[in-house]
């Protein structure tokens, strides 16, 4: 309940994305949700979306499975209406062959797509790991379902293409989409960007990704809308790394032509 305070009076934010894992219990309480709104109006905090995990697999081949993960979303449609959200973000697993796997995606994604458009808020994919993270593959699947109210939400560092939720942390993965063809190949469809961050060395840069390439395709696209700060090191606390971001992501952009 505190989240809009915290990030607008410890880190000099405006606007916030909330994480589903936070607020389970609440899920369908429209009480709790209207009680958030107020607070982040107080607090001058614009609520964006709402990261949805563990609610089924939208690609699961299974027609009665795959219904269930659909409507297992639908109240975090209604609280993030609620909250003045503009989408939530969900995953885009499944399993079988790219064949079978693409058209349980395009017939899930395509109906929670269509339910959303009705409440007018947007499913957006994340590149979480596996076939999420192949950017040519989803945005075929964007394409095919052919609804505005779809997109993407490409994340800087998850493009693990051999491991669930995808994470490029300590050079671990053996099998990488290129972060910088990933982020490209997604922000056509983007309605938020993740700054993923992991270490920093002396001068504040991130150690791992280029911030000011990944910035400078952002920038070049047109991309309007907020980027969202994702510190998941471990060298540094949380409070900490979430500064270093977001002054990395300030001073980098600031220089951008």
């Amino acid at each position: 309940m505190d989240f809009p305070d915290i990030a607008k009076n410890s880190f000099d934010l405006n606007a916030v994305e909330y994480v589903n894992a936070f607020y389970k219990e609440h899920g369908d309480n429209e009480k709790f949700w209207n009680q958030l709104k107020t607070k982040a109006d107080a607090a001058g905090v614009k609520s964006l979306l709402i990261m949805v995990d563990d609610e089924g697999d939208l690609g699961n081949p299974s027609d009665q499975e795959r219904t269930l993960a659909i409507e297992n979303h639908y109240k975090w449609i209604n609280a993030a209406k609620l909250l003045g959200c503009h989408s939530i973000r969900v995953n885009a697993f499944g399993e079988g062959n790219r064949p079978t796997l693409k058209n349980s995606l395009v017939e899930g994604l395509g109906s929670l797509s269509d339910y959303g458009a009705k409440e007018k808020i947007n499913i957006l994919i994340e590149n979480h790991g596996l076939h999420t993270s192949d950017g040519q593959f989803m945005t075929s699947i964007l394409k095919e379902v052919n609804n505005r109210y779809l997109g993407t939400l490409p994340d800087f560092g998850n493009w693990c293409l051999n491991a669930k939720w995808g994470s490029t942390q300590n050079d671990k993965c053996t099998e990488i989409y290129d972060p910088y063809q990933g982020v490209t190949d997604f922000l056509p469809f983007a309605k938020g960007v993740s700054a993923k961050a992991y270490n920093f060395d002396a001068n504040g840069d991130e150690t791992f990704l280029d911030y000011e390439r990944l910035l400078k395709i952002v920038k070049k696209s047109g991309f309007q809308g907020y980027i969202g700060i994702e510190y998941e090191g471990e060298r540094l606390s949380e409070p900490e790394g979430i500064k270093a971001t977001k002054a990395l992501i300030e001073r980098v952009w600031e220089n951008l032509d």
